[in-house]
């Protein structure tokens, strides 16, 4: 069928439009500095009322790290960083401030393997250059051929995120502060069956002041954020954004991340029965002050000291791809919600829809007309009224965590405008598709037709998601892809 002028202009605007959001998909590489920080790249926020059967009290929040892994990448594949500190942070009274903080902590352990080598009276002891010098598994503990072991703790902070006192969480079943992470998928022949021995490794532990054991895993995951990256950069390539959802190709579908899951009882966030919404985001920091070491070796190649510099910033998903300019967008990953003021034009006068407007008015494309764009502040710095709002105006992700969660195969895609409440953007999940979301926001869908006359087509990257395509029990993202298949 040949596209009409209509549907090719189009093309050409959405496509222009993705490949703003593209270039990150989601928050991979979403702001100039982080691009030389992977390791502090927050690239997705999660957090939902648990589906999985039997955990409707909980709720799990996973924040992924460190972008676009290719299964392949040996030898050191994606520990994550030793100097960093990598926080998920709580809102539950509505301030836009931190009530409740969770702290992960890495090590990587070198068990610096060596091999004898060399005839006898002429051997020598030397290290070998590969993470692992065997099979890995399929327990937890099962760590005899491996050569880094990484490990964490995992803090829960009461209060200021610097001024509370961290507690331990501990291993409900040892007591333990100290938890093991499982090695990245290296291959098949090097771990036979990855899902099981990453299973080993989720953790039922105790919360401090909290009466309900919850879980922990952290982990390399298949990356769970679907975009059409190839097509949407190629500019006129999209058959038809406003077609199919499941017309294009996934490009990230090759690629891995790192998540950092906890599920917590829903009582232990809220701060009373009364108050059910609570608002989250993710944040990575490092030391301010770092010395390079003209001979590093591999505990400390740098010294860092100071206080925390915060480098990442990460509530509700496409903020600082498609709604922060690109002069603010460092500024925004060292900011706080509380000091979100400082963005709102971003928020009331959007420049996405004026571009695609500019450029492709002629052939019908209108972005709304409402100023300021009250629908784009409820969508990203208040919440919705009657659902998931709070008294703060600042952009965080926020979930009524007494909305019933809705089971995998009877959720809806698009969240809330799709007609379901326990999705997007009430919390997000894994199978929420929120470039569509997104788009169709963006471009006016909570708006009157008269503000928004292309506000009703239904834009999409034309790369679905749903929760098909994960699992429907913690950690819910999917194992990760092989480095080796075979």
């Amino acid at each position: 069928m040949k596209a009409t002028p209509f549907v090719s202009a189009l093309s050409v605007g959405i496509a222009l439009a993705l490949a703003g959001l593209s270039a990150q998909a989601s928050s991979h590489r979403e702001a100039p500095f982080i691009t030389q920080q992977p390791k502090v790249d927050a690239t997705d926020f999660y957090m939902f009322n648990s589906y999985e059967a039997g955990r409707a009290d909980f709720v799990t929040l996973v924040a992924n790290y460190v972008p676009l892994q290719d299964a392949y990448g040996g030898p050191n594949y994606f520990a994550l960083d030793p100097s960093a500190l990598y926080e998920i942070h709580v809102d539950n009274n509505g301030d836009a401030k931190e009530d409740l903080t969770f702290q992960f902590q890495f090590k990587n352990t070198l068990k610096n393997i060596a091999l004898q080598i060399g005839p006898t009276g002429q051997t020598k002891t030397v290290s070998v250059p590969v993470i692992n010098v065997g099979q890995i598994g399929p327990g937890a503990g099962d760590t005899g051929a491996l050569n880094v072991i990484e490990s964490y703790s995992v803090k829960v902070v009461n209060g200021n995120r610097r001024l509370g006192t961290p507690q331990a969480i501990t291993n409900a079943q040892t007591g333990a502060a100290v938890f093991l992470k499982p090695v990245d998928n290296i291959g098949n022949k090097s771990i036979p069956n990855y899902s099981n021995y990453a299973d080993a490794h989720i953790y039922s532990v105790n919360i401090p002041n909290c009466a309900y054991p919850g879980r922990v895993f952290v982990g390399q995951r298949k990356d769970p954020f679907v975009v059409n990256l190839g097509e949407a950069f190629d500019l006129i390539n999209i058959a038809n954004p406003v077609g199919a959802m499941d017309a294009e190709t996934d490009s990230l579908a090759d690629k891995n991340v790192t998540a950092l899951s906890i599920e917590v009882h829903k009582s232990c966030l809220t701060a009373d029965a009364q108050h059910p919404v609570v608002a989250a985001w993710t944040t990575a920091s490092l030391r301010q002050t770092r010395i390079l070491k003209p001979s590093p070796n591999y505990s400390q190649p740098a010294q860092e000291f100071g206080q925390w510099a915060q480098q990442s910033r990460l509530g509700a998903p496409l903020v600082n791809e498609l709604v922060i300019g690109i002069k603010d967008k460092n500024r925004f990953n060292a900011s706080e919600p509380k000091d979100d003021a400082q963005f709102a034009d971003y928020v009331t006068h959007p420049t996405l829809p004026a571009i695609i407007e500019l450029l492709f008015g002629s052939a019908g494309v209108q972005a709304p007309t409402a100023f300021p764009r009250t629908d784009l502040v409820t969508a990203f710095l208040t919440g919705i009224n009657g659902l998931n709002k709070t008294n703060a105006v600042a952009e965080m992700l926020r979930l009524n965590t007494h909305t019933a969660p809705v089971s995998a195969s009877m959720q809806s895609n698009l969240g809330v405008i799709g007609g379901d409440t326990a999705g997007f953007p009430n919390g997000r999940r894994p199978g929420d598709d929120v470039v569509d979301i997104a788009l169709r926001v963006v471009m006016g869908k909570l708006l009157p037709a008269a503000q928004a006359p292309s506000g009703q087509l239904p834009f999409t990257d034309g790369a679905k998601v749903d929760a098909s395509m994960f699992d429907s029990h913690f950690p819910y993202l999917k194992a990760p892809l092989a480095g080796s298949p075979q």
